[in-house]
């Protein structure tokens, strides 16, 4: 009963759908200045370390997890809503391939739902809705001109059968490697995508799923994504990141999907400690000594690092990094992006005949979902802020970003989306402990120099956390697996 009261001692909003801003574990305090021995330190309680304490609870060694925020999930948050429940401020969406998300969602007692996806998608481009069917030739495919349509075909099926040549563990070993890594996205699309409408579908396409810019990115890190976006017995493809139905945004979460982190770190108690932000991992002798705000000082065997490479850089690490891994973290930036959730009394967009999915080629929000719960008992529209968009708004109030945000909503679905009932916004490039999302991508020569760095132990050190999977690499299926790839490797060596 001690324990639980420790768990429990902040105010808890319940692990029910209302679970937004839920804090499960302890909290540092001056009263944990001694220090702690354990087997394995974790930093970081999103999905990957929690993952990791888990598996490696089990095999009976001893962890803590010191999470640098005050409460669990990483990128993976649900905002409280008026009247009680959540919606999603983070990672949302799973779908075919991502089993080890969804095993874990099952393991904790966390029922999935399929995304509202009945009726037309809506394009809006040049100024002028279009509502569109979802199962066309090539799927949710917008009406561009057959000149485009047919010149998106060939360039997904080029980019799928690029993929399938760039081996998911190691994609700077694939024979064109250098050539692929010496370029940028764009500079591809430039030659391949030569029609302007299909240069238009590739370009929202690569700000949703990176939240970056073609010109910004490597074309073999792009590919790797895409090889990556499947499992050990199903290739990834272009479509199944980007499609609703039968792709990675095809089933939420009831109650929002930070109940997953949440009910993990249940199961931990006061294996995980909050608002303990890392600052010093020291090595001396065959030990690592972790040291934390609020006096906390933990000795372990092993330390996992399991948070994105650019914040794992500002720890400091006596002795120093490999500069090679130092390199690598400096060249690892983190993606540009914002949700925005505009709550309602009804769908009513499903009355125009809508999903609620629209695809822009201008204003802040250049794609949108229905966010409502599984019930429709009320409205809720999700539009995504990205990449220069993103930056553009970083600075901005947030009734600065509410309005151009219910502005590009009007023009989509009508002057009823003008007036919400709530209105939420999340800005990852400005959380202390992100600063970007949803992944951190490579620029052009990162891979094929570096690559090898990113899994690779130093000194009792090992690596986890989305950036570092083979498959679903930026997403929470990603984050499980490197969890559960790190224990394997950690319980190899103790």
């Amino acid at each position: 009963m001690a324990r639980e009261r420790q768990i429990t001692r902040r105010a808890l909003l319940g692990t029910a759908a209302a679970g937004a801003g839920t804090l499960i574990g302890t909290t540092a305090s001056p009263a944990a200045a001694a220090t702690r021995e354990v087997d394995v330190a974790i930093i970081g309680a999103g999905l990957a370390g929690l993952t990791t304490a888990r598996d490696l609870a089990k095999a009976g060694k001893s962890v803590l997890v010191l999470e640098a925020r005050d409460r669990v999930g990483g990128r993976v948050l649900n905002l409280k809503l008026p009247n009680g429940d959540a919606t999603e401020g983070g990672g949302e969406f799973i779908g075919p391939t991502q089993d080890r998300i969804k095993a874990l969602a099952d393991e904790v007692g966390v029922a999935t739902f399929a995304t509202y996806n009945a009726g037309k998608n809506l394009l809006y481009k040049d100024g002028k809705r279009t509502p569109y069917a979802t199962d066309g030739l090539l799927g949710a495919v917008p009406p561009i001109d057959a000149a485009g349509l047919a010149n998106a075909a060939v360039v997904q099926a080029l980019l799928n059968d690029l993929a399938k040549k760039v081996p998911v563990n190691a994609p700077w070993t694939a024979e064109k490697a250098q050539e692929w890594d010496q370029q940028t996205f764009e500079t591809w699309l430039k030659h391949n995508a030569v029609i302007p409408s299909a240069k238009f579908l590739f370009d929202v396409a690569c700000t949703s799923v990176f939240s970056a810019e073609p010109r910004e990115l490597s074309l073999l890190f792009v590919l790797f994504y895409i090889a990556a976006a499947g499992n050990e017995s199903t290739p990834g493809t272009f479509e199944r990141l980007t499609e609703t139905a039968n792709g990675a945004q095809a089933t939420r979460f009831v109650g929002g999907s930070q109940q997953v982190p949440i009910k993990l770190a249940a199961t931990l108690g006061d294996k995980v400690l909050l608002d303990a932000p890392v600052r010093t991992i020291t090595k001396s002798g065959d030990r690592l000594t972790v040291a934390a705000d609020g006096g906390v000082s933990v000795s372990a065997r092993r330390v996992v690092v399991a948070i994105p490479p650019s914040l794992a850089a500002r720890i400091e690490y006596d002795p120093l990094l490999p500069a090679a891994r130092d390199q690598l973290s400096q060249r690892l930036p983190m993606g540009s992006v914002g949700k925005a959730v505009a709550v309602y009394d009804k769908p009513f967009w499903r009355e125009q005949g809508l999903n609620g999915q629209a695809l822009s080629d201008t204003g802040a929000i250049r794609s949108t979902f229905d966010n409502s719960p599984q019930d429709g008992s009320y409205g809720a529209l999700m539009g995504f802020i990205e990449s220069d968009e993103m930056r553009r708004l970083n600075g901005a109030s947030e009734a600065e970003v509410k309005a151009v945000v219910l502005a590009n909503y009007a023009a989509f679905f009508g002057d009823k989306a003008k007036t919400p009932t709530a209105f939420l916004l999340q800005r990852w490039d400005n959380e202390g402990y992100t600063r970007g999302g949803p992944v951190a991508y490579a620029p052009p020569g990162v891979l094929t120099q570096y690559g090898p760095e990113l899994r690779r132990p130093v000194g009792g050190i090992h690596w986890a956390g989305t950036e570092t999977s083979t498959y679903w690499n930026g997403y929470m299926d990603g984050a499980v697996r490197s969890g559960e790839r790190v224990a394997k490797e950690v319980l190899a060596v103790l």
